[in-house]
């Protein structure tokens, strides 16, 4: 799974000119920034290996999370139960393969700040293949997703939630 990856410092344009090191502030925030995009990287990397935890390990259970765009599925959820019960469960258990990253595009991460594009698939019920491109941001708080916006393409996403019924 190839990576881009960028962490750009906040550094003014003396500090940029400058032969001394960065502010302490300034190697702090590096720092965060590394920690909370390994920790992502990581948690992609299960994810795309078969692993099953992907939200249960990086969000925080009071994670707020946001899908942009229009239509049913469109909004903020309120805690990770919240958002597993009505975004998560309801899609997945539509699908006879789980969504699974095939391509991560980019992680860049500044600070607290984490931005990932990445690529996913799985099988619906009836057979027929999801695609979907993500970007999801993240803001961190020692190594857990706090807050969360995703874009997406909500058209296939709300067509396997048209076309394929619940289980019974």
């Amino acid at each position: 799974m190839p990576l881009v990856v960028a962490i750009v410092p906040l550094l003014s344009p003396p500090a940029l000119l400058a032969e001394t090191p960065p502010a302490p502030s300034v190697r702090a925030d590096i720092k965060t920034a590394e920690r909370n995009r390994a920790r992502v990287v990581d948690a992609f990397d299960a994810w795309a290996q078969g692993g099953n935890r992907f939200f249960d390990d990086l969000l925080s259970p009071s994670v707020r999370w946001t899908i942009r765009g229009s239509g049913p599925t469109a909004g903020t959820y309120v805690g990770l139960e919240d958002f597993v019960t009505r975004a998560v469960r309801p899609f997945a258990s539509r699908l006879s393969t789980p969504v699974r990253p095939v391509a991560v595009h980019h992680v860049f991460a500044q600070g607290d700040d984490v931005a990932v594009h990445w690529d996913g698939e799985a099988q619906a019920r009836d057979g027929r293949p999801y695609r979907n491109s993500y970007v999801w941001i993240f803001r961190m708080k020692d190594g857990r997703v706090t807050e969360a916006t995703a874009f997406l393409d909500l058209a296939p996403y709300e067509d396997v939630i048209r076309r394929v019924p619940l289980p019974e």
